[in-house]
């Protein structure tokens, strides 16, 4: 009997997270096409998520607070956050893993590129640090947020960051600020 009893708790810690919860760790989303890795369709309806950011504005090395938030408790399982150039597929700059439901991966061989959930809890928000790189263009902040193996949704995007260049020299030799 004891044989057996240790067979149904290894066999329930193995298989029933997999049964009722996601994500698990074997489940990720697509650092390219923001699709998770199961077989379903995203939603297309309006998403109940938001991304806010903490400056319109950055310059290199600048570090600007962003929050994935559930609207009207809608609550999330599973995300991927990358910021990307307008038009571009390539994540650019690097997160700093502040929040502990999230967790840094990487995407093009580049470390923290973008930030994932790190546990199958429910969330209604999550707030992550990320580092502007030197030479990035107008981006803006793009997720794909699982709120159950039925529904996700990809391409949620946040308002528009312009980059800052602080000093520029111009034909006559003299430096000149450009906003």
């Amino acid at each position: 009997m004891r044989r057996h009893s240790c067979f149904v708790f290894l066999f329930c810690g193995i298989f029933l997270p997999g049964i009722l919860g996601f994500p698990q760790t074997n489940t990720s989303i697509d650092c390219d096409s923001l699709l998770p890795n199961y077989e379903a369709e995203p939603q297309t309806s309006a998403p109940p998520y938001i991304i806010a950011v903490s400056f319109d504005n950055f310059e290199p090395g600048n570090e600007v607070q962003v929050t994935l938030e559930a609207l009207e408790g809608a609550g999330f399982k599973g995300f991927n956050l990358q910021a990307r150039e307008i038009d571009g597929d390539v994540p650019v700059g690097t997160f700093k893993i502040t929040d502990p439901n999230t967790k840094g991966l990487e995407c093009h061989n580049m470390t923290n590129s973008a930030v994932s959930h790190a546990n199958s809890d429910v969330k209604q928000k999550v707030t992550t640090t990320w580092i502007a790189p030197h030479d990035a263009k107008e981006l803006q902040f793009i997720a794909t947020v699982v709120q159950n193996l039925e529904n996700f949704w990809v391409g949620i995007q946040s308002k528009t960051l312009t980059p800052m260049h602080s000093e520029s020299v111009n034909a006559t030799g003299k430096s000149k600020r450009k906003v």
